[in-house]
């Protein structure tokens, strides 16, 4: 079996750096099974620390997470009080176990408009790991892909940038997933086969894997087919391959 390429650094080229995950079908999961929506999100917040420990087992660097889009306060009232309750006992049962392992965990999205006891759980989830060297899990909370580029050209505008100066890696630097190379593998759960208005600037070159598996199911067997799947295909970010020296070169 031919050896993965490597890149500069060292790292396989076959195990994607950073992976974005759309975590859909926990309510589905919970139909199925004769429970409220909200069990579906309980045990599908079970199934990111699994996934979190995968990742990291792999060499994944860096695992963003589509936790509550800008256009889930749409849901029944029930639901939503029931996700944002999920995040204080998500911070309060696997915060210390997540630290103690190296995860560094960051939060995007829009606060001006969740609870402050829900602010103060995701503060404290970042001062407590801002230093941790391990993969970088990224929880979107409250986040849409168009929020976060009109926020990110907000933010430019304030900070006196000239629009002559607005280049694309200028405004990247506004983004609220700047502290990340863009993903290379973008995963979505439940069957369904669109973005949702997640990271629309930084998917521009990720490769796409959709899967029917509800995400309370996924486990590493499922992580094995999508980077499989990555593995598989040529990264070209709109160049052509490189040609394969000719029979003749080769024998010379």
């Amino acid at each position: 079996m031919a050896t993965p390429p490597k890149t500069a650094s060292g790292r396989d080229q076959a195990v994607p750096r950073h992976v974005a995950i759309v975590m859909d079908g926990n309510g589905r999961w919970a139909k199925r099974r004769f429970m409220p929506r909200v069990f579906g999100h309980k045990y599908g917040m079970e199934t990111v620390v699994r996934v979190i420990d995968d990742c990291a087992r792999r060499g994944i660097e860096y695992l963003t997470v589509y936790a509550f889009s800008s256009e889930n306060w749409k849901r029944p009232d029930e639901e939503v009080s029931g996700l944002m309750n999920l995040v204080l006992v998500g911070v309060s049962k696997y915060l210390t176990r997540l630290a103690k392992d190296g995860i560094r965990i960051k939060v995007m999205g829009d606060r001006t408009v969740v609870s402050e006891k829900v602010r103060q759980a995701w503060n404290e989830a970042e001062e407590l790991t801002k230093n941790n060297p391990g993969l970088t899990l990224t929880v979107a909370f409250n986040y849409g892909g168009r929020w976060d580029i009109v926020q990110a050209c907000k933010r430019a505008l304030a900070d006196g940038v000239a629009p002559d100066a607005l280049s694309e890696d200028a405004l990247s630097r506004y983004m609220a997933l700047a502290h990340a190379p863009d993903p290379d593998l973008f995963i979505r759960t439940g069957g369904e086969v669109r973005v949702s208005n997640f990271l629309l600037w930084q998917v521009a070159y990720s490769e796409f894997y959709f899967t029917d598996c509800l995400w309370p199911d996924f486990d590493a067997a499922e992580m094995d087919k999508a980077i499989a799947a990555f593995a598989s295909r040529e990264r070209r970010f709109g160049g052509v391959p490189a040609a394969a020296p000719s029979n003749e070169a080769s024998s010379a």
